[in-house]
């Protein structure tokens, strides 16, 4: 394979697409919680689902560049931009929830009110954009929003998507419940039809009173199932379609199954190995850096897509994946296996060779490499780096945890020197990076576990976030980006792969990537 694609989904317009039939797809867990703002209800399989449940304003193409969806908004654009941004949505006319209700300002008021943060009673996800809003109110009628914002705000169409009927969230009691084990109320080209936890599977089905292009799919049956259970599953024709991810067997397996095609694409998520700057070992950023030129970024990565038929290209860019519009190669000199760099680093940083160790006031540089138990990738990965290091005298323990424990009882406290994990990407990359790379305000870490940061960093991350013009948010991301690799909060290694095996009939499906599943197109050949 020489490159990667940015979506594999069998395109088909969707007048060549059969009406009717059912889609089995397999997920990794049965939701609960279907407030996709809710502290619990954020995941990937939730989002997936309600993506053909729910109103998503806006939808992206396979380079991240995002749109407006005509079935809900005629118009969304910024009105004025001074003295406060003001955002104007203008909502399809004929959008209406499943109880009959229009969709209108008091949605988008209501889900506000929850998510600005200002109400410790609800339990949310994010405050990211809502607490910059001002003030939302009703534009010339109860179909015209209006929102103006104290602080610029550039990825303002991630707000609001997904969209939720104000009587089902307008209070703390609601937020909590109002959502949780069933879906009350939809508006969406399907509407469910059955949550059945013995089964631990959902079925939707297409709802007669959408007034968007007509779903082609009678019906979607989402069931939950174990990873290693999925390539068994779809041998067997019990679902018609699963995420390989990165397991190699999986992949095999399914190119051998009659009638299956593997989908291919370079998914949104990257993987990448954190620094715990606030550590002895690596609170120099001089160690850091020589720690990171010691190791080789390409044979992590070669190990980890092997046997997948995918190319080893790196990831050199914090802010946007490689088949993002925006990505650019910041990574510098550390993009360089350079050991012998590394090993001059740690002379000039006081830890001097005794043998095979490196050494400092007597004490050997020793790194603790936590990573969650069930991470095959994650343990490989670690023997290897902990082989390169030793090469410049630092010792790596490898200490696996519990899944569940990871990030609650390593990374955020900071119990552990380096940690690999992946960070999920999507259209709205910008202003998700203050959160995880902007300085820490005493025990408030937020999502920078690495413990480092500056203040000429957060002001170009506030720049990039506040701008409005995309390209030159875009610009500013990068230049942050560049400081984040002069950190060396962390070094990224690759975009994580999408590897969808599928029916050969299914159409309009498959590997993603950053583009927005088309629900009502879904289907399988005529």
């Amino acid at each position: 394979m020489s490159r990667i694609g940015a979506y594999d989904i069998a395109p088909m317009p969707r007048e060549r697409v059969r009406d009717g039939g059912t889609l089995r797809l397999a997920t990794t867990e049965f939701p609960t919680q279907w407030n996709y703002w809710h502290l619990g209800g954020a995941d990937l399989d939730t989002a997936r689902i309600l993506g053909a449940l729910m109103p998503w304003l806006f939808r992206s193409d396979q380079r991240g560049r995002v749109t407006a969806d005509p079935s809900y908004l005629v118009r969304a654009e910024v009105t004025r931009k001074r003295p406060r941004q003001v955002v104007t949505y203008d909502l399809n006319p004929m959008a209406r929830w499943s109880d009959g209700t229009p969709l209108g300002y008091r949605d988008f008021l209501a889900l506000w009110r929850a998510c600005r943060g200002s109400d410790r009673a609800y339990q949310i996800t994010t405050s990211t954009g809502y607490d910059r809003i001002r003030q939302v109110t009703r534009g010339a009628n109860d179909r015209q929003v209006v929102v103006t914002f104290d602080r610029p705000f550039g990825e303002w169409r991630s707000l609001f998507s997904p969209l939720y009927p104000a009587r089902t969230i307008s209070d703390p009691s609601a937020w909590d419940h109002a959502w949780s084990g069933h879906i009350p109320v939809t508006a969406g080209p399907f509407r469910p039809e059955s949550i059945d936890r013995t089964a631990q599977a959902v079925t939707i089905v297409r709802d007669a009173h959408w007034w968007g292009p007509r779903a082609r799919l009678d019906r979607v049956v989402f069931r939950y199932l174990a990873r290693d259970a999925m390539p068994g599953a779809f041998a067997s024709g019990e679902i018609d379609a699963f995420d390989a991810g990165t397991d190699a067997a999986a992949y095999r397996r399914a190119r051998q199954v009659p009638g299956a095609v593997v989908r291919r694409a370079a998914g949104p998520d990257f993987s990448q190995l954190t620094f715990n700057g606030a550590t002895p070992a690596l609170a120099d950023v001089n160690v850091r850096r020589a720690v990171a030129m010691a190791i080789d970024r390409r044979a992590l990565a070669r190990s980890a897509l092997a046997g997948l038929d995918w190319p080893v290209l790196l990831l050199n860019d914090h802010a946007f994946v490689n088949t993002q519009e925006g990505y650019r190669d910041n990574a510098g000199d550390l993009d360089t296996y350079d050991p012998v760099g590394a090993g001059r680093l740690l002379d000039r940083a006081g830890w001097r060779t005794r043998g095979r160790s490196r050494l400092k006031d007597g004490r050997p540089l020793t790194l603790r490499y936590v990573y969650p138990a069930s991470a095959a990738t994650g343990r490989q990965s670690g023997e290897l780096i902990q082989v390169m290091l030793r090469r410049v005298g630092v010792r790596l323990e490898l200490r696996p945890v519990p899944d569940s424990d990871f990030f609650d009882r390593y990374l955020i406290p900071g119990a552990y020197d380096l940690a690999p994990f992946s960070w999920i990407g999507g259209p709205f990359p910008i202003s998700n990076l203050r959160p995880i790379y902007g300085r820490p305000r005493g025990n408030d870490v937020r999502q920078n576990v690495a413990r480092v940061g500056s203040a000429s960093l957060d002001a170009l991350l506030d720049r990039a976030t506040e701008e409005l013009n995309p390209a030159k948010a875009r610009r500013y991301a990068n230049e942050a980006d560049r400081l984040i690799w002069g950190e060396v909060h962390s070094v990224t290694l690759y975009q994580r792969p999408q590897i969808v095996p599928a029916r050969r009939t299914l159409v309009n499906w498959g590997a993603f990537g950053l583009y927005t599943p088309a629900w009502p197109d879904v289907g399988f050949r005529r």
